[in-house]
C-alpha cells in the first residue's frame, strides 16, 4: 500500500493547481443574460428560500415574508401569498406586488405587514434585491433584549458593525410609516434586530438575504445559550472587523445557499414548478 509521502510523489496524480484568489471564492457569479432569466433565477432562489425556512422552523403561523425585486419593474416585487405555509411554496404560488400594494400577477391574499415594510425597504435601499423577515424563536428572544449582538464566534462576526437595533415597536406593522422607519434604521447594514418583534435581514440577492436570515438566527441563538451558561467573552474589535471583511459579503453567502438549494430541488422538484 502507497505511503502518503509516496503518493505525493507520484507521477502520475495531476499537478495541483494553487488555491484561487479569496477574492474568486467569494465573488457572486455574473448577472443572467436576460432579464426573463434573471426574474426566473429570483423566483426559484425565492420558492426555495420559503423551503429552507420551513426546513429551519421559521415557520410560525401566518406570520413572515421574504421578497424579491422584480429586476424589469423595480418598483414591483415578489412575495408569499398569505396563508401558503412555507413548505408547500412553488413558483408558481408567487406574487408580484407594485409599489401600492395590488397584485399584479398571481392569487392573493396578500400579507400586509409584508407589503408595509418590503415596499419601504425597496424603496428606501434601491441596492436591496431582497429582504427577509420571519418571527423565528431565537431572534424573536433576543430581539426582546433590545440590544446588538456582540461578536462572540466566527460566524457572528459576519454581522459585526453591519446590523441594526429598531427600538420602536408600535404593535403588527400595517403602515409602510414604519417599514420607512425600519429602513431608516437599518441604513446601510444587512440586518436589523427588530425589538420586540424579530429580527430581518436584506441584500443584493436572494441567497445572500435568505441565507444572512439563517446566519443572524443561529448567532442570536449562539448568544443566548453563552449568556445563559456564562459570561462570554466578545472578539477584539479588530479582530471582529477583520472577519468580517473576510466572511461578511454577498459571495460567501450566495455559495452557502446554492448548497443548500440543490438539496432542496434535488429532494422537492415541485418547488420550481
Amino acid at each position: 500500500m502507497s505511503s502518503p509521502a509516496t503518493l505525493l510523489q507520484s507521477p502520475n496524480l495531476p499537478a495541483r493547481n494553487p488555491l484561487p484568489q479569496r477574492k474568486d471564492w467569494f465573488d457572486p457569479p455574473a448577472a443572467r443574460p436576460t432579464l426573463e432569466a434573471e426574474r426566473r433565477h429570483r423566483q426559484e432562489n425565492l420558492a426555495v428560500a420559503f423551503r429552507l425556512f420551513a426546513q429551519h422552523g421559521f415557520d410560525h403561523g401566518l406570520a413572515g415574508h421574504i421578497t424579491a425585486r422584480d429586476p424589469e419593474w423595480s418598483d414591483h416585487f415578489w412575495v408569499n401569498p398569505l396563508g401558503l405555509h412555507f413548505s408547500q411554496i412553488k413558483v408558481s404560488d408567487l406574487l408580484l406586488v407594485n409599489s401600492q400594494g395590488e397584485i399584479v400577477v398571481g392569487k392573493g391574499p396578500l400579507n400586509r405587514a409584508a407589503f408595509a415594510i418590503h415596499a419601504a425597504l425597496h424603496e428606501t435601499r434601491p441596492d436591496i434585491v431582497a429582504a427577509a423577515h420571519t418571527h423565528s424563536t431565537y431572534g424573536k428572544a433576543w430581539s426582546a433584549l433590545g440590544r446588538r449582538l456582540d461578536p462572540l464566534t466566527q460566524d457572528s462576526c459576519i454581522f459585526y458593525e453591519d446590523h441594526a437595533l429598531f427600538d420602536d415597536f408600535t404593535g403588527v406593522v400595517l403602515e409602510t410609516d414604519e417599514g420607512f422607519r425600519i429602513g431608516q434604521a437599518l441604513g446601510h447594514k444587512k440586518a436589523v434586530i427588530l425589538q420586540n418583534h424579530g429580527i430581518l435581514t436584506a441584500g443584493p440577492s436572494v441567497e445572500a438575504a435568505a441565507w444572512w436570515y439563517i446566519a443572524l438566527e443561529n448567532a442570536c441563538h449562539t448568544q443566548l445559550l453563552a449568556e445563559a451558561a456564562g459570561v462570554p467573552r466578545p472578539i477584539r474589535p479588530e479582530v471582529a472587523r477583520h472577519t468580517h471583511s473576510q466572511i461578511g459579503g454577498p459571495g460567501g453567502a450566495h455559495f452557502t445557499f446554492r448548497s443548500l438549494f440543490d438539496i432542496v430541488v434535488r429532494e422537492h422538484p415541485e418547488v420550481l414548478q
